[in-house]
């Protein structure tokens, strides 16, 4: 062993006991012992004792509660898209607890875990910002109307599930259904900015179209507990004026990262009109409603070129003619009274059901995914004609073949409850040759026919809210919205990640085509399976209609409604002998002295304290 000079210490020599008297040899074990208790006494107490104060580490201090006054807002319009068959709807009702969440609870709690809005949170209303997916789990979580709550203290822990949008200037512009998928929805709200709070003074200057105040006073808007990016810090030094998208807060890349995967913010609108409503401002609504032709899978032989009665058909059952399905929706174009094609809403208390369509057609929908083929920059040659060079190179024919799909588009400026829908049934009968063309005309015709037949609309997971727009040359583009996109270029100063918001990992483009390609992928395999099934066996199926013995079989009439597959109805009831329903006039009257009689009743009662 070394000693502190450096030298190395002899080793002791051991004690000789063999000389020791048994007296001497127990005094020595006793000694012994008793040192080695003080020594272990020794080491329990160095192990167990509290460290030097010197050596704790300082507690955490308590993160200080968000403070929304302290941040500037403005407002701004956002365009998003979701897919809506994982949704209850657009619009929630506060009162309500439905199966699954609606688009508009999601997005408002992606905003304020953002803290891009903090409304007031009522008392009994629920306060998480997380979202409660499985059916089951909300019902046991939030309260219905009349429902007692954690607030009465009877309520097992339930809170109301209320949207609050007190100080958000919120409105929106469609109102879709449950599982109508939108891709272009617009609403507009007032959230935090980056923009530093100021006082106005002389010598205002402008910065991108919009006007902007010069400094005075700047707060300190730092604060960790923000999601989005805090403002800049306090100076007291003039700076130059805030730019109102290069400098603001990366609103499409904060919400996207919050977000599920199937809501996605496509832009941002900085500088909407000062009277903006989403709901208002709107010149005109798009829609598109997606099918196949086939429409379901054709009954073969000689049966499927007859209807149900017997009477020949002039297409194979279950494909649809396209050319009688435009003639219709043709029809549909100009001002009318669309009551036989919508459902009424006696709550609303319409006098008439008058809108205006702009535009109606039935559209050979292409190839969706054609701009990674079509674009230079995304296709496999760089080449701006990929399939002119694919045909000279010999990479691949472009032929399409099998089942094409088409869409119904529809251009207007507002619609009716269900319009689309019931527009689109209608065409479908007339696709499949149990209604003639004509009967657009008849349905239109509300003088003469002004009770709405019983027929059934269309499904609702192809329909799809395609685009808002705001600008129209009558008002000379006043109403316009300047949209930023995910990676445009005058967004890039506030981009906050590496890549640029729309391509690169966890970017707009990366998570849809993870989508797509999932989609196409089962697109592919079902239908190899689906033609290998079709080629197999001796044939005979093709020629006994899916009959087992044809020539005794009792056959129904398939009736196509966007569904994946058809419904039987027996024999088919034309729209103009099916049972009708009653005029708008007495739908009306009758939910004036029923239901809303009996609302105004309660109401007088609770208002009188009786």
């Amino acid at each position: 062993m070394a000693t502190s000079n450096g030298q190395q210490d002899s080793p002791r020599p051991s004690t000789d006991y063999s000389h020791y008297t048994p007296a001497e040899l127990i005094s020595r074990i006793n000694r012994l012992e008793t040192q080695l208790q003080a020594t272990n006494s020794q080491l329990a107490a160095l192990t167990t004792s509290a460290p030097p104060a010197s050596s704790r580490k300082p507690k955490a201090k308590p993160s200080k509660p968000f403070d929304a006054s302290r941040f500037s807002t403005r407002l701004i319009a956002l365009k998003f898209s979701y897919m809506g068959q994982h949704y209850n709807g657009f619009e929630h009702a506060n009162g309500t607890v439905p199966p699954k969440p609606t688009v508009e609870e999601v997005l408002w709690k992606a905003l304020r875990k953002a803290r891009l809005i903090s409304p007031p949170i009522a008392e009994g209303a629920d306060e998480d910002v997380e979202v409660e997916w499985e059916a089951a789990r909300r019902l046991q979580r939030y309260a219905a109307a009349g429902e007692a709550t954690v607030e009465d203290g009877a309520g097992g822990g339930k809170k109301r599930l209320e949207l609050n949008w007190d100080g958000c200037e919120y409105s929106k512009c469609g109102r879709t259904d449950r599982g109508v998928s939108a891709f272009g929805q617009v609403v507009g709200v007032r959230v935090r900015s980056n923009a530093p709070k100021r006082v106005p003074r002389e010598g205002d200057e402008c910065v991108g179209g919009a006007k902007r105040e010069a400094v005075d006073s700047v707060e300190d808007t730092n604060d960790d507990s923000a999601i989005a990016p805090p403002g800049p810090p306090a100076s007291s030094s003039p700076r130059r004026a805030f730019d109102p998208v290069a400098d603001e807060l990366p609103y499409l890349s904060i919400l996207n990262s919050i977000l599920p995967a199937s809501i996605r913010i496509l832009a941002w609108a900085p500088t909407p009109p000062a009277d903006f409503d989403a709901r208002f401002s709107c010149k005109e609504r798009r829609y598109k409603y997606f099918f196949t032709n086939p429409a379901f899978l054709p009954t073969p032989g000689p049966i499927g070129m007859t209807l149900a009665d017997g009477s020949p058909s002039p297409i194979r059952e279950g494909w649809l003619d396209i050319d009688k399905m435009r003639e219709a929706a043709k029809k549909l174009e100009g001002t009318h009274d669309y009551r036989n094609l919508c459902k009424i809403d006696p709550s609303k208390q319409m006098s008439s059901c008058e809108r205006r369509i702009n535009f109606a057609d039935v559209e050979l929908w292409e190839s969706g995914g054609r701009k990674l083929t079509d674009h230079k920059h995304l296709n496999a040659t760089g080449e701006d004609a990929i399939k002119t060079l694919a045909r000279r190179s010999g990479i691949g024919e472009f032929v399409d073949e099998g089942p094409k799909v088409y869409c119904f588009s529809v251009h207007g400026s507002a619609f009716l409850w269900h319009q689309v829908r019931c527009m689109v049934a209608v065409l479908f009968l007339v696709g499949q040759g149990l209604e003639q063309p004509r009967v657009v005309d008849q349905l239109l015709d509300v003088e003469s026919n002004p009770k709405k037949a019983m027929y059934e609309m269309a499904d609702d997971g192809p329909l799809v809210l395609w685009d808002c727009v705001f600008d129209s040359p009558e008002d000379g583009g006043r109403g316009k919205l300047d949209w930023v996109y995910a990676g445009d270029a005058v967004a890039m100063p506030a981009v906050t990640s590496k890549n640029d918001t729309k391509f690169g990992l966890g970017g707009l483009t990366d998570t849809l085509w993870t989508q797509w390609r999932k989609a196409k992928l089962e697109e592919t395999v079902t239908s190899s399976l689906l033609d290998q099934a079709l080629n197999q066996g001796d044939g005979t199926p093709l020629t006994r209609g899916g009959f087992r013995q044809p020539s005794t079989a009792q056959r129904s009439q398939k009736i196509f409604d966007g569904a994946d597959s058809a419904r039987v109805v027996g024999l088919y009831t034309p729209i103009a002998k099916k049972p009708k329903m009653d005029t708008l006039e007495n739908q009306n009257e009758k939910y004036r002295n029923g239901r809303q009689a009996r609302k105004d009743t309660k109401r007088k009662s609770a208002l009188d304290g009786t």
